[in-house]
């Protein structure tokens, strides 16, 4: 018999392995360790962060304290442990639908502690698995209230929310949910491509708009900076009027100035003697001259009838200048009044002046 069932066992092996591995990939969160339930033996030991829970006779009588107790054996029973320091518990990977209607994939890890022993011990019957259920439950309802995009960026107020959540329900349980913190966010392939499309879309436009800007900041300072330029020549320009027509000004003054003196000058040199007679040297060198300019820079040139008596030309130009400077003398005597009432006939030389001037 035993050698007919020897090979029954070993076929039966490998379903045994799948089933061993199944149940271990199904298996529960690790529950916490404590010391176990210790006997009665009327004179215990209780370790450091640890609460007993005592009965006596079937009731609840008291919690033993860290250190040494005394108890009645066969009446006193200890019937729970609790551990009194922060229990880390890992809630296991679920499922839950966004406000957008994307099904997520998520798992967190749970922080807690028994703060009263009584209630965590009568009541809830396993305040660990109490706690996990809620930790679920409360993620999926939290997660139903937020988009996909909200999710990522606000987990901080995800996991807030959560925890206050726990406390309320857990409050009637001894138990105080210190954090939960949310290790994995799986996401179908699908979303994932198409968050990634939106992820590569977005960088592009930020390129695009990063390029305009730059664009826009390169036109807008090629434009300040013509417009300095043309600031700048106008105010040079101005500028250069400005100290050209100031030096044309002082230029004009000066040669005033230069021209007056000459007049003066020329005015003393025909008071003195013999000044008639060097005036009309003056004037005839600058006839002879006009009339050979006129000769070089024109075909066409205006000469009087007896161009080729120059003594001639020169006598006329002497009349001329003696007649203006009688006639100039005849004017000045002429406002000042006579010594004497009766008013003298004019000259025969004024009147043939005059004569002269008019022809």
């Amino acid at each position: 018999w035993w050698c007919q069932g020897a090979p029954r066992r070993a076929s039966r092996s490998p379903q045994r392995a799948q089933q061993l591995k199944r149940s271990a990939w199904l298996a529960p969160a690790p529950q916490r360790l404590n010391s176990g339930l210790p006997v009665n033996i009327g004179v215990l030991f209780v370790p450091q962060q640890e609460a007993w829970v005592v009965e006596r006779m079937g009731k609840f009588h008291r919690i033993l304290e860290p250190g040494l107790n005394f108890l009645i054996p066969l009446l006193d029973r200890i019937r729970y442990v609790q551990s009194l320091k922060e229990i880390v518990i890992n809630v296991p990977e679920q499922s839950a639908v966004t406000l957008d209607n994307v099904t997520l994939q998520i798992d967190g890890v749970l922080y807690l502690r028994v703060m009263d022993p009584y209630k965590a011990s009568y009541g809830v019957e396993d305040p660990e698995y109490a706690v996990t259920q809620l930790a679920q439950t409360t993620m999926r309802s939290e997660l139903g209230k937020l988009s996909l995009d909200r999710v990522f960026r606000e987990r901080e107020s995800l996991n807030a929310n959560i925890v206050d959540a726990i406390n309320q329900a857990s409050d009637c349980w001894g138990i105080r949910c210190l954090r939960y913190e949310i290790k994995d966010i799986h996401v179908p392939p699908r979303v994932k491509e198409s968050m990634q499309m939106q992820v590569e879309a977005e960088r592009r436009k930020r390129a695009t708009v990063l390029e305009s800007e730059g664009t826009r900041e390169s036109a807008i300072n090629v434009a300040e900076g013509q417009k300095q330029a043309q600031i700048l020549a106008s105010e040079a320009e101005k500028a250069e009027q400005i100290n050209k027509a100031a030096g044309e000004a002082n230029a004009m003054l000066v040669r005033a100035k230069a021209k007056a003196e000459a007049i003066q000058l020329l005015a003393a040199a025909l008071a003195q003697q013999h000044g008639s007679a060097a005036a009309s040297l003056s004037v005839a060198e600058q006839y002879v001259s006009a009339f050979s300019k006129l000769a070089k820079d024109s075909n066409t040139v205006l000469l009087p009838a007896n161009t080729g008596d120059i003594t001639h030309m020169v006598a006329q130009a002497l009349g001329i200048y003696t007649t203006l400077t009688k006639t100039q003398a005849v004017k000045t005597q002429d406002e000042i009044p006579p010594a004497h009432g009766d008013p003298q006939p004019p000259s025969t030389e004024v009147l043939k002046a005059e004569q002269a001037t008019s022809s």
